[in-house]
Formats: structure tokens, C-alpha cells, sequence
């Protein structure tokens, strides 16, 4: 019996054993071939949920991929939080402008985080609203593909509303007061993970990039991120909770398991073979083909030849390792579809 693409997601995410993987981009999908494509183009996608529902789900419409993924940016709740965000770009993500608290391990003026809004009233309004809304309409228009939500992991969000360097610094110089950020971040994080999954998310893919090891010494993971990610994402319901960080994440590895997530999404930075041999199926591992290179640099063959081995490696689903750059070229996306939906274990 031929499985619907959700169904294979679904299976591979629970470990189950498949004749191929999903290949399916859990990451940041856009680029401006799908922009041009569907007339659902940034920066308008970013902020209307119809348009973010219809390009969010052109990856499966126009080159196959087995899941549908809103929204585009690790921005939307830092903006909807009070940071200053430029989202002007049609080629370019949002970027942050400013950050809306002061945070200053050198002079030891911190703000308080008891000014941040309710988790309730986060719910309520800016981009993270529409993504909800985007997400409704995914369920109705695309109901035999698995429906991705991407969301911002609580140290990484901290650092945008304080400014990440000053958080890592502080993470040595006044480990109480990053504490007491990101104890009033997670919250949010948290109701707003399970609200994508009570729209009709039914993958979480929460980005982390701060609790990289290029941000933070391995040893430093739990205390700065992990026991977060294990009661916002982890603890989400109705949804399986796929953790993304970038970098090298071959020496956190088992603390990213420890989170309790369903799976794991990692770079080409991390030797595949060497990713499931240390994972050993404890987690479902999503990836790891390169964003930069070579799916935005190389030729459909060098993606054919990535994706096979990520493939052959006994990755769970494959993905991207990182966020699809927006000039990526349609035969690119296309070779790793067909690459994966071609191969055979």
C-alpha cells in the first residue's frame, strides 16, 4: 500500500521502517523561483497568512516535497516582542534592527523582563498570529502532507530581545540574569509552540542557532538552552518536536536527545555516518544537506550526490541542513527531490 506524504513523515519520524525516507524541507523553504511562481512573494508572504499558507506549501506543489512549512524567519515573535524588524526584502529574510530591553554585562544595568506581554496576548497578534492562521489553511488545502511550524527556541528569542552578545557574555559574567530572561521568555515560547500544534501543526521545528557550539561550550548547552527546549517544545502535544541547530552539533548530540525532543535537524557539518552512529535511533534525524553548499552553490548533481548520502547514512527524513537560501535554483530543489524519492534501501 502506497503511503500519503504525511504518512511517511508521520512513520519516519516514529522510527518505523520504510522502503525510502520523506524528503521534505523542515527548514526555511521560500526561494524566489516558488516566489515567482505562485505570485505569493516576500515581503507580503511574511505578513499574510493566505500568501504565507501558498507559498509555504509550493515546496510540495511544485517539486514534490513530502511536508508544507510556515512560516520563513526566526523573526516574527522577536517583532511581535518589540524588536525593531526590516521586512522590506523580496530576496532577503527579515533581519533585526534593534533590540528593545538593555542588557549590559559590563556597566550591570540589565532591564527587567517583567515588561514583556502576557503569553495570552502574544496569541493575539503580529506575524506570529498570521501563522497560526497560515497554518488553518495548510489543513484544509493540503490535509495528506505534513504540516511543519517553525518557531524560535527560548535562548536564541532572549537574545534577540537583550542582544545575543551581551547574553553569551553575560552567560559568564552574570549567569543570574540571562537566567532570568530566558525563565521569562520560555513561557511564551512554550504557549505559542503549543497553540501552532492546536492550529493543525503537526511538526514543531524549533530553531535554537544561539545554543550552537560556535555560540556556547558544549558543557554550557543544558543550563543556557536544553532544559528549556525540554518544557516548551519537548512537552508540546498533538505535534512531534523536531529540534534545528546549526553548526556542529556532533558534541551535543546526546544533550539535544536529552531534551526529550521527538528528532533532531543538524548540518552538513556533522558527518552523516557519524551523526547515526552516535544517535543510534534514540531520535529521528532530520537533514543534512547543505544549505550553502551545495544546494544554493552546486549543481543538481552534487545535491543528488549529498542527499544519497545523507540517505545511505540512515538519516530519518531528509532535509536541508540549514534554511534554503532565497536564490537557491528551482533544479536544485528539484534534484533532491528526485534524488530521494528515486532511492531505494
Amino acid at each position: 500500500m502506497s503511503l500519503t506524504p504525511k504518512q511517511r513523515i508521520n512513520a519516519a519520524l516514529k522510527l518505523e521502517d520504510l522502503d525510502r525516507p520523506p524528503v521534505a524541507i523542515f527548514t526555511q523553504s521560500a526561494t524566489i523561483g516558488q516566489m515567482d511562481k505562485t505570485g505569493a512573494a516576500w515581503p507580503e508572504a511574511h505578513k499574510d497568512a493566505t500568501l504565507m499558507a501558498k507559498l509555504g506549501a509550493a515546496q510540495a506543489d511544485l517539486f514534490g516535497f513530502e511536508c508544507v512549512r510556515v512560516p520563513f524567519c526566526l523573526t516574527a515573535e522577536a517583532e511581535r516582542l518589540g524588536c525593531k524588524v526590516q521586512v522590506e526584502k523580496k530576496d532577503a529574510a527579515p533581519m533585526l534592527k534593534a533590540h528593545p530591553f538593555k542588557f549590559d554585562p559590563m556597566t550591570g544595568e540589565y532591564d527587567s523582563p517583567s515588561a514583556l506581554m502576557s503569553p495570552e496576548e502574544f496569541l493575539k497578534g503580529g506575524r506570529p498570529a498570521e501563522a497560526m492562521k497560515a497554518i488553518g489553511i495548510l489543513t484544509k488545502s493540503h490535509p495528506d502532507y505534513a504540516i511543519v511550524a517553525g518557531n524560535t527556541g527560548p535562548f536564541t528569542l532572549t537574545g534577540h530581545m537583550i542582544n545575543t552578545e551581551n547574553m553569551v557574555f553575560g552567560m559568564m559574567m552574570a549567569p543570574e540574569e540571562v537566567s532570568k530572561w530566558v525563565d521569562a521568555v520560555n513561557p511564551l515560547v512554550k504557549v505559542y509552540t503549543q497553540a501552532l500544534s492546536d492550529a493543525g501543526a503537526d511538526v514543531i521545528q524549533m530553531s535554537e542557532p544561539s545554543g550552537s557550539t560556535d555560540m556556547l561550550a558544549p558543557d554550557m548547552f543544558n543550563d543556557a538552552a536544553g532544559k528549556y527546549v525540554k518544557t516548551s517544545l519537548a512537552a508540546v502535544k498533538d505535534a512531534f518536536s523536531i529540534l534545528h541547530i546549526c553548526g556542529d552539533t556532533y558534541p551535543i548530540l546526546d544533550a539535544m536527545i536529552e531534551t526529550g525532543v521527538t528528532g533532531m535537524s543538524i548540518e552538513e557539518k556533522v558527518d552523516p555516518f557519524k551523526a547515526t552512529d552516535k544517535v543510534k535511533k534514540r531520535a529521528a534525524l532530520i537533514g543534512n544537506v547543505g544549505s550553502v553548499r551545495p544546494l544554493f552553490q552546486g549543481t543538481p548533481q552534487d545535491v543528488t550526490e549529498a542527499a544519497l548520502n545523507s540517505a545511505k547514512a540512515g538519516f530519518d527524513v531528509i532535509s536541508s541542513g540549514c534554511g534554503i537560501a532565497v536564490a537557491t535554483t528551482d533544479a536544485n530543489m528539484q534534484a533532491l527531490a528526485d534524488a530521494i524519492k528515486g532511492y531505494k534501501r
